[in-house]
């Protein structure tokens, strides 16, 4: 009878701690995806820096573009539409590259390979690939590492956010 007892004591600790710890590595792995994600969310927004390193703004992975405190100051959707932060048309970024105004007249050009031109087809920049943004001198003007090379000359050459 005492043999019973033991038995199903054991097995009762053993089933409790077999329990508890997949609990636990439950927790575990949820507190991990928590971590993770968190992480994910800061890291998302790419910073816009001036030619010093200072943060002059972000862009976030939906477009939304933030000044250095954070606030909305302006939207670039899906389609290309840049928005200003009461959402109000500004200007188009077509496929080809080529930026509008709101009243679709060609205020600029980006090309493949980063060079940015004005509606003359004069140069007046440069985004490299590794996001260093340059004027027409090649003096450089400001960072937008991991932020599409439409995005930085919309930022940096073609409309004033604030």
């Amino acid at each position: 009878m005492l043999n019973r007892y033991l038995i199903f004591f054991y097995k009762s600790v053993l089933y409790i701690t077999c329990f508890k710890y997949k609990k636990l590595k439950t927790m575990k792995k949820t507190l991990l995806i928590c971590f993770l994600l968190l992480n994910l969310s800061i890291v998302c927004a790419q910073t816009i820096e001036s030619g010093s390193r200072s943060t002059t703004g972000y862009i976030k992975p939906d477009g939304t573009i933030e000044n250095s405190s954070r606030s909305t100051v302006g939207y670039i959707r899906s389609d290309g539409t840049i928005e200003d932060k009461s959402r109000s048309t500004i200007g188009y970024i077509k496929s080809d590259g080529t930026i509008e105004d709101k009243s679709r007249s060609t205020v600029g050009y980006v090309k493949k390979d980063g060079t940015v031109e004005n509606s003359s087809r004069s140069t007046i920049g440069y985004i490299k690939d590794d996001g260093t943004v340059e004027n027409s001198s090649r003096s450089t003007i400001g960072y937008a590492k991991g932020i599409r090379k439409e995005w930085a000359a919309v930022v940096y050459f073609f409309f004033k956010l604030d």
